[in-house]
């Protein structure tokens, strides 16, 4: 583990692990897998509490999500509306992804939590398709628990090496994006086919 981070901790112990899910999950890009990956590195080693490393990193990206949540239903909308076009995100596009939400808007939230890149900006777009508070803030929940419990579970186990956590986390993110991206795909081919007469 690199000394810089176990020096972190050792300064600031379970508020590393808080900020920096807390942020990620609010849409600013921190690494805030990695910060609770490493508490629970440090907790296989006696200097903090696996159990409160979970209970930090569930409470944190709840709070985190719901600020997102709120960014993206406050003023996401409108940001897209006006300038979404400048990076391809017409009004077009805009009307597919409500549509998208609509159908699969809770299952995206689950599934968000587990795809590095959609961790971040995840919550925003919930908030920005119109989703309903009560829908999101259930799976948001229910992510929250099984990816702070399944990361710290891998950061515990795998604490002794850590060259192989970050090439876990590497790789799982970018299958994970990749079948979200799929899924995604697939989802606006039966689309189209159902708009063809």
């Amino acid at each position: 583990m690199p000394e810089w981070l176990v020096e972190l901790f050792a300064r600031y112990g379970y508020a590393v692990i808080f900020i920096g899910v807390l942020l990620e999950n609010a849409g600013v890009p921190v690494p805030g897998e990695t910060m609770l990956l490493a508490g629970a590195a440090l907790a296989q080693y006696g200097r903090l509490s696996l159990t409160l490393v979970i209970v930090t990193a569930i409470g944190a990206a709840i709070l985190g999500d719901n600020i997102g949540f709120l960014i993206g239903r406050r003023s996401g909308r409108a940001l897209a509306e006006r300038h979404g076009a400048k990076i391809g995100l017409t009004a077009r596009r805009l009307r597919q992804f409500d549509r998208f939400f609509e159908r699969y808007g809770p299952q995206t939230v689950f599934i968000a939590r587990f795809v590095t890149g959609l961790r971040v900006f995840g919550a925003v777009l919930a908030g920005a398709s119109g989703l309903t508070w009560r829908s999101f803030l259930f799976y948001n929940a229910l992510g929250a628990i099984v990816w702070s419990s399944a990361i710290a579970l891998v950061g515990y186990s795998l604490a002794y090496s850590w060259d192989t956590i970050e090439r876990w986390i590497g790789r799982s993110g970018v299958i994970a994006f990749a079948a979200v991206g799929v899924l995604a795909f697939v989802v606006y081919l039966r689309q189209r086919a159902r708009q063809v007469p």
